[in-house]
């Protein structure tokens, strides 16, 4: 389409039927026209498209086989009015090639950092690369200020006041102090500064964004439990920390979780034969300041129809209703996501369509699943643009990048 046909639509029909398209569909047709590029990067425009995928979240499904990333996304079961079982389709969104440290990757308000990505088959350089997978676009962050220091966690985080993605990232002790480098995306002259975390717990990989503030797991050897959660704040760039009950780490499930806009941890009891029903424990806190918690328990039976197989199911998050979603950590044929409700205890299992590995059964690949995922048009990451990573050559998964 060009400039002379487009003027025959009406803008406010223009809007409308963009406004329709999903949202990779819509981040492609910028390279339509100057006109069309206008209309959806104009800030009315990306509201309203972040607006419509505010009220209908989905479930972004990242998986890493082969040394591979490929992202899909499912809508989240709503108001089915108590059908027990669905079947939706997966989206296909992007691909990525060769990720050093999968298990480091992190999630904020619908962007993906990876910071150990490598981008070239010649050598073993890794970068720093943040990517809107509902959209496809990416960017690679410079070389912060320990470039030869691989493999060292890092996270996103996002701060709803200033609208500001920032990546905190864990690099070493000096004085007993640990030493964190921090870039505010989106500013012009992007770059990274040094900061001092007051604590010198080493730190996991298990972490979430609320409300502005990062919370992860930590090993605290002063603890008797040894774990504690390590809380940054995005906007005042300061830490503090939470200290929870021994119950919380009884077993290696526990999990960070947002319920209903607060910090929770949850965690998952199972029996490795499937005799026995599948029990959740969550602590949310009644009192941040005093750290006082309040403890819920669950049970999941069998007449639930869990599922035959489920050692290897986990919690993976809880949507903003309340529903505590539980998927496994690799694909299986069928391909299955299970939402609980705990105030109505009742389980829902989703089959998922389109999305596999090459081998389902090979034990070389890992499934992320990030709940409430919102797509969104921008993407003000960086002022200026750098080299894109090389993409997968394979026909078949092979995506259009837009910058």
């Amino acid at each position: 389409m060009n400039r002379a046909n487009s003027d025959f639509i009406p803008n406010d029909l223009l809007y409308e039927i963009l406004l329709r398209l999903p949202t990779k569909s819509i981040a492609r047709f910028r390279c339509v026209s100057k006109l069309w590029k206008s209309i959806i990067c104009r800030q009315d425009f990306t509201e309203l498209v972040h607006t419509r995928s505010s009220s209908n979240p989905r479930l972004l499904i990242g998986i890493r086989s082969g040394g591979e990333w490929s992202f899909f996304s499912t809508p989240q079961p709503q108001n089915h009015y108590g059908k027990s079982s669905l079947v939706v389709a997966a989206d296909f969104h992007m691909k990525f090639s060769e990720d050093r440290s999968p298990w480091y990757c992190s999630y904020a308000s619908g962007l993906i950092f990876l910071p150990n990505m490598r981008i070239s088959n010649e050598n073993d350089d890794v970068v720093r690369m943040i990517c809107n997978p509902s959209t496809g676009q990416y960017a690679i962050l410079p070389p912060d200020l320990r470039t030869g220091y691989r493999d060292v966690a890092g996270f996103l985080g996002f701060d709803p006041i200033d609208k500001q993605f920032k990546v905190l990232v864990f690099n070493h002790t000096v004085d007993d102090k640990l030493v964190c480098h921090i870039v505010t995306l989106g500013t012009e002259n992007l770059r990274w500064r040094e900061i001092i975390c007051p604590f010198t717990y080493g730190y996991c990989w298990k972490h979430i964004c609320i409300n502005g503030v990062l919370y992860y797991l930590a090993f605290d050897p002063t603890e008797e439990h040894g774990m504690i959660v390590g809380c940054f704040d995005v906007r005042s760039e300061k830490f503090k920390s939470l200290h929870l009950s021994p119950d919380c780490f009884r077993n290696r499930s526990t999990q960070l979780i947002n319920y209903k806009g607060k910090l929770g941890v949850i965690n998952l009891k199972d029996d490795c034969d499937g005799r026995f029903p599948l029990k959740l424990r969550m602590w949310v806190p009644k009192d941040v300041e005093k750290q006082e918690w309040t403890t819920n328990a669950y049970t999941l039976r069998i007449e639930n129809k869990v599922v035959k197989y489920r050692q290897n199911l986990y919690v993976v998050g809880v949507t903003a209703s309340g529903e505590i979603v539980l998927a496994k950590g690799n694909v299986y044929n069928p391909f299955y996501v299970y939402y609980f409700n705990p105030e109505k205890n009742t389980l829902q299992s989703v089959e998922i369509q389109g999305v596999r590995v090459e081998h389902e059964w090979f034990k070389d690949h890992r499934v992320y699943y990030f709940v409430d995922h919102v797509e969104d048009l921008r993407f003000n990451v960086m002022k200026t643009s750098l080299s894109p990573p090389k993409q997968s050559t394979s026909t078949s998964s092979r995506e259009t990048i837009i910058k």
